[in-house]
């Protein structure tokens, strides 16, 4: 598993939000400039959480962004899936995006990799946006 941008400035973006007022729009221009994200990539990032529904937005004076479900429900894990694919070191041990690689051949090796994807699934899985603000 490797982080790239996307999941880096997603999770930042979503933890600014979680630690804003409940029920209350953030102007992503606030996000941008707290977070120092370009504001092109961040509507690129927002428009797959949208259409994922983990934020929801509203236009006007008072609109922004937020996040439509609770930061206590929202884990890290899913966020990163949704931005980076796999959680696992190789697709081949992969749980939700397996595919034959030529590692697949070693069975030791496999079985390490599989652990290494289990711990990091777990710590993942049970980390929610609201344990990090």
């Amino acid at each position: 598993m490797k982080l790239t941008t996307k999941s880096e400035y997603t999770l930042l973006a979503l933890l600014y939000m979680a630690r804003q007022e409940k029920d209350q729009y953030v102007k992503i221009e606030d996000i941008c400039a707290s977070c120092n994200i370009p504001k092109k990539y961040l509507e690129l990032l927002f428009l797959a959480l949208r259409q994922n529904r983990y934020i929801k937005t509203r236009r006007g004076a008072k609109g922004g962004y937020m996040l439509a479900r609770p930061a206590e429900q929202i884990t890290l894990a899913e966020i990163l899936r949704l931005m980076d694919g796999a959680l696992a070191p190789t697709e081949s041990v992969s749980t939700y995006f397996y595919s034959n690689t030529p590692i697949s051949r070693e069975e030791k090796v496999v079985a390490i990799f599989k652990e290494i994807r289990d711990f990091i699934a777990n710590r993942l899985e049970s980390l929610t946006l609201a344990e990090l603000i």
